[in-house]
């Protein structure tokens, strides 16, 4: 008997952040049906064929789960999704900003419909504020967070950090406040991508502004994502394709 047997989570997900949430709640016993867009499905997927041709980032975040493709802006697909929303336990999102919203799968939207759904929203940059419409990468939050300031060497000083750091710090909190949700029923639980970025560094961000010269690079690269790097009059500019 597992915590979360009995449980099940509809997820509309793709990259690390949901999709590594998830992965916990199923670990934890939990039915996970990932809902992924036709054709492609969740881009992970092609970003590498390490794992006997799959990609061992989607390999290494959605085991365990059930994977059900739908285009969710057609009507038919959409009383597909209503239905499976009527069963469900939880829903976890990381759609681009404002997509939920558009949907009718926001927190407000649903709350009244399926009071006993726990709806979680995975997001760069809150709900609110000048960010709230901007998509993220974890490279592009490795960089604004500080994170890209340690990583490398001297000669090839920006090296995005190994395994999803600002992705990964986002997951656990998402699942935790999705089990405690599940006791109190009506919640949502709104996660923020850049957020955690920071508090996981928090040591890192206390070093860096009370003794800056102690802090040095270290010698680490990322693979299959290392990212692109130039040089610049003043340092390094990272760069990722929103």
């Amino acid at each position: 008997m597992r915590p979360l047997d009995g449980i099940t989570v509809v997820t509309l997900e793709h990259a690390i952040a949901a999709p590594f949430c998830t992965r916990q709640l199923a670990d934890l016993g939990a039915r996970v049906i990932k809902i992924e867009r036709p054709g492609s499905g969740d881009f992970a997927r092609h970003y590498d064929e390490r794992v006997r041709g799959l990609a061992s980032h989607f390999v290494w975040t959605n085991r365990s789960k059930e994977s059900l493709t739908l285009d969710v802006k057609h009507p038919q697909a959409q009383d597909v999704l209503a239905g499976l929303l009527e069963r469900a336990d939880v829903l976890v999102q990381n759609l681009a900003p404002g997509a939920a919203v558009r949907l009718g799968l926001s927190y407000a939207a649903l709350c009244d419909k399926h009071p006993r759904l726990i709806v979680c929203d995975i997001s760069g940059y809150g709900a609110s504020g000048p960010y709230q419409d901007r998509k993220a990468y974890d490279l592009l939050i490795q960089a604004e967070s500080g994170f890209l300031s340690i990583p490398g060497t001297p000669d090839e000083p920006v090296k995005a950090v190994a395994r999803s750091p600002t992705s990964q710090p986002a997951c656990t909190p998402t699942a935790t406040s999705s089990r405690r949700s599940l006791h109190a029923r009506r919640q949502g639980v709104a996660v923020v991508l850049t957020s955690q970025c920071w508090k996981a560094w928090s040591n890192g961000w206390a070093t860096r502004c009370t003794t800056p010269s102690t802090v040095q690079r270290r010698r680490r690269a990322r693979a299959p994502l290392t990212p692109p790097s130039f040089p610049t009059a003043r340092s390094r500019l990272a760069t990722a394709r929103r």
